[in-house]
């Protein structure tokens, strides 16, 4: 077997092993009281892979009748769009529930620990600096940070906290100089600190600790963990992946169209394609109506190499465009996404086809390249050249056009340019397909 074919064998094999792989379980241990405490982390950056790690957990925790829940909080922040749907999340809870702060909890994670009914600190933690950033690093315009600045505030006031400090973790107007936040800069609470404006019920040192200061220590604890396809949806989901998986794809099908068989490029973009979509379905952005819309996108396309009209193939592109759109959590960002990758796709396009033109893969099949050239034997019309110095006489006036006898043949001829009169002797002097020209012959 060519080394080529077992290598795309390779790939599609490490795919579906990657995406089936067994999933990791939780860890239940303690001395089993009756009390059953669940243990969830929200750990990296806040987005929808982690909204849809939540969800399960908590569901998880509901099933089974938890007593409390903590989530151990370790995260820079995120995307304000799924902090606003954790929250939601948490304030829908029935179940006690502790926010541990066993690191940080910045930005969007300030807002999580906030929708919990309490908090407590480990000695090192920090929570705070929550101003609305855009993905270029600038502050995001007003109208985002009002909505931010209000969400903070209610976060607070909904579980008896003063909404002062809330606010001053988001808007760096307030001054707040004794907690180390004068105006200009976002506050950042420490443990001392946040106990003592009513930010956190207490500082421990471990989760032992925390548990003695719940009334939990002998609960059963349960660990949950995120599994396999959680993280990679973590992954395929973030920001800076989704370009480069749509930008493989597009890259894929472009060098597929000038490799001959189905090959690695056209593998490698299916496999970005998947992992996109795999990624989204985990995430809970992507239904079965985004795929199926993408199944008839691209039945469509194919449907285009037989079909004339171009409809088939605008349809197909436009039903791709809406399955990618269906699966974004963000409508700028995919449309980012999808420019990026198309832009790629075009100067890859450019260059393959400048050095290796069109008589290669796919397009061999699809673009005529045959010539109906003299040397193949094919002709427009009859070249007379045998006419050529043959005399005649003008049966017509030629102005300059009209008709001749030669012999016993007559031909439809034209002037060299002078009008000739009727009966005069003349000339055949060439001949270009159809086009006989004469001249006057003069005795």
């Amino acid at each position: 077997m060519p080394a080529k074919k077992i290598l795309h064998y390779i790939l599609l094999t490490l795919l579906v092993i990657f995406i089936f792989l067994p999933t990791f379980t939780n860890k239940a241990h303690g001395e089993g009281t009756g009390k059953l405490v669940y243990v969830i982390p929200i750990e990296r950056e806040v987005e929808r892979g982690l909204e849809a790690f939540l969800k399960r957990t908590t569901n998880e925790a509901i099933e089974s009748n938890a007593d409390h829940i903590i989530f151990e909080i370790n995260t820079p922040g995120g995307r304000v769009d799924s902090a606003g749907q954790i929250a939601e999340l948490l304030q829908g809870l029935e179940i006690p529930n502790t926010s541990f702060i066993v690191n940080e909890a910045l930005s969007a994670g300030s807002y999580i620990a906030l929708n919990t009914d309490t908090i407590y600190f480990r000695p090192h933690a920090t929570m705070g600096a929550s101003g609305v950033i855009t993905g270029d690093g600038n502050a995001a315009d007003e109208k985002a940070q009002s909505a931010w600045l209000a969400a903070m505030r209610s976060a607070a006031e909904s579980k008896g906290r003063d909404p002062l400090y809330a606010a001053a973790m988001a808007d760096p107007s307030i001054d707040l100089p004794e907690y180390g936040a004068p105006e200009g800069k976002y506050l950042t609470l420490g443990p001392n600190e946040a106990v003592e404006v009513g930010y956190a019920e207490g500082i421990v040192n471990h989760r032992t600790e925390l548990l003695a200061e719940l009334d939990l220590t002998n609960a059963t604890i349960v660990e949950t963990e995120t599994t396999l396809a959680e993280e990679v949806a973590r992954f395929l989901t973030h920001p800076t992946v989704i370009p480069i998986l749509l930008s493989i794809a597009s890259l894929g099908l472009v060098l597929e169209l000038y490799s001959p068989g189905f090959g690695i490029p056209g593998t490698m973009g299916i496999i970005a394609l998947i992992l996109f979509f795999y990624g989204h379905i985990v995430a809970g952005l992507a239904g079965m109506e985004a795929i199926i819309l993408l199944v008839v996108g691209i039945i469509l396309i194919v449907l285009e190499f037989f079909l004339p009209g171009g409809i088939a193939g605008l349809l197909g592109i436009g039903a791709v465009l809406g399955s990618l759109f269906m699966s974004g959590y963000d409508l700028g960002h995919m449309a980012l996404s999808i420019s990026i990758s198309f832009i790629i796709a075009v100067i890859a396009a450019i260059f393959l086809y400048r050095r290796i033109g069109a008589d290669k893969g796919l397009f061999r099949h699809i673009i005529l390249k045959d010539q109906t050239t003299t040397e193949l034997g094919y002709v427009s019309s009859v070249n007379r050249l045998e006419l050529i110095g043959m005399e005649g006489v003008a049966l017509t006036p030629l102005r300059p056009s009209g008709t001749g006898s030669f012999g016993d043949e007559y031909l439809d001829i034209v002037s060299e340019g002078s009008f000739i009169d009727k009966g005069k002797k003349i000339k055949i002097t060439k001949v270009e397909g159809m086009r006989i020209v004469v001249r006057e012959i003069v005795e």
